[in-house]
């Protein structure tokens, strides 16, 4: 089972840890994963995509994936830190469930720590599949189909 710490730093409502779990567990390739998640204000997360992206803003989610140093066994796969405030204007925005984008949202963040990205258009397939695919899974429609669409 995946070892998962969740921080609230923020007043928004959020779905219930052991969601957050379920969906950690369903985008983890090892089952003796580690993750910590932290949910944050818009400003927090603004600050850290200037710090570590050079982009303006709060961004949905970032990924910290933390790199084992050679013979060195540790399950940690990362910390994602996900802005509550963005996830639910995106979901009102887009037509979403809230609870579905949140969902994509860990997902597509656990990708990251496991070393997918979406930088060049070939690697952006293979992990969009891939989120569709354990979104799938947890019985959520494909989070794509409404964005295409716009």
């Amino acid at each position: 089972m995946i070892d998962l710490t969740l921080q609230q730093a923020t007043v928004s409502t959020v779905p219930d840890e052991s969601e957050f779990r379920i969906w950690a567990a369903a985008a983890a390739e090892r089952r003796d994963a580690e993750v910590v998640i932290r949910i944050v204000d818009a400003d927090e997360s603004a600050r850290l995509n200037s710090t570590y992206r050079g982009k303006t803003g709060p961004t949905n989610v970032l990924s910290f994936p933390f790199t084992v140093p050679a013979g060195v066994p540790n399950a940690l796969l990362g910390d994602l830190v996900i802005c509550a405030p963005v996830v639910e204007r995106e979901a009102r925005e887009q037509g979403k469930a809230p609870k579905a984008h949140w969902a994509h949202m860990v997902v597509h963040g656990m990708l990251h720590l496991q070393g997918y990205d979406h930088i060049e258009d070939a690697d952006a397939e293979v992990m969009e599949n891939r989120e569709i695919m354990i979104l799938r899974g947890l019985g959520i429609e494909n989070p794509y189909l409404e964005i295409e669409s716009q």
